[in-house]
């Protein structure tokens, strides 16, 4: 039985599956030709990331597929229930990227908090004939010990961001529509282990009381973070966002940071990827990443093992 990992699978994971039995395809086959290639080479399972979509179209002219896997957690690149109307079986990895998306983020915070995304590009300019004028200019960095992190959205990855915020010595309140509480288990390198529980407040507190705000929300209609939302916040505050695009507006971000309610922000998603607008690009305020979230070695090699298992399950 064939596999077609079109956005590309970890070492593990082929091996996982050639193990089981499968054949492990990892062309990347253009969008456009996608349904032929499915067709033709009798493709029973298709594997995707974030590149390629999977809608009613490819779903109805392919009835050879047998399962369609998400490398990853959001799946709104694919018509998830159309494909299960259809009796096909839909797959993805919830779990697997939490921690890499965590620790991306607090790599965002701390380089904001202490102005590395603006001193990185200077050094290499001014470093030799500006050094105690730069040294100046990022004098004012600020702590993330004692400060307060709001979570929008509890899931998987806002628990393991807040994990990684409780070892940084930070207060966590959290806004989740779905969950009142939660306990989180901090485990250490020796055995020891620390059990917080974190009890959800609303979106109106967190905005309100937090020094910095991460979203972990899936896209959505409407708007998580819009014009009244960053009214309510701190001045100051310090903004992340690697959950999906569209769900914080860009538009209203940059009057923010205009009007220095917000200080500075990480977008790791945006609206219009993959050609984001070029007023975030050049905005000096901003930490950017191209949607790199879940690109560490590590998630890589959980989503293709947690992938293969999940297939040999279902399939056999």
């Amino acid at each position: 039985m064939k596999v077609l990992a079109n956005d590309g699978i970890s070492q593990s994971g082929i091996d996982a599956l050639t193990k089981g039995g499968y054949e492990v395809i990892t062309t990347t086959v253009a969008q456009e030709q996608l349904i032929n290639y499915i067709n033709e080479k009798d493709i029973a399972v298709l594997l995707v990331r974030s590149a390629t979509t999977v809608r009613k179209d490819l779903i109805d002219a392919c009835p050879g597929l047998k399962i369609i896997g998400r490398g990853g957690v959001g799946m709104d690149n694919i018509d998830v229930e159309y494909a299960r109307e259809k009796g096909l079986s839909v797959i993805n990895t919830p779990a697997a990227s939490s921690h890499s998306v965590a620790e991306l983020v607090f790599g965002h915070l701390y380089g904001l908090s202490r102005f590395l995304h603006n001193s990185n590009r200077d050094m290499p300019l001014e470093g030799d004939n500006n050094f105690k004028g730069l040294k100046k200019a990022y004098a004012k960095g600020t702590e993330l010990k004692g400060k307060t992190l709001g979570v929008l959205g509890f899931g998987r990855i806002g628990q393991a961001t807040a994990k990684v915020a409780l070892g940084a010595g930070m207060k966590v309140i959290a806004f989740d529509p779905f969950l009142e509480k939660t306990d989180l288990e901090l485990e250490f390198f020796d055995g020891q282990k620390v059990s917080f529980e974190i009890k959800t407040i609303s979106k109106e507190e967190v905005l309100k009381q937090s020094d910095f705000i991460t979203l972990h929300v899936p896209a959505q209609k409407e708007y998580v973070i819009d014009e009244a939302e960053f009214n309510m916040m701190k001045d100051g505050v310090i903004i992340a966002n690697a959950a999906r695009g569209g769900v914080l507006n860009e538009v209203a971000l940059v009057k923010a940071i205009e009007s220095g309610k917000v200080a500075r922000a990480a977008l790791d998603v945006f609206e219009k990827e993959p050609k984001p607008e070029m007023q975030l690009l050049m905005n000096p305020a901003l930490s950017l990443t191209p949607h790199t979230g879940a690109a560490t070695n590590e998630a890589q090699d959980r989503i293709g093992t947690e992938l293969a298992s999940q297939i040999i399950s279902i399939l056999g």
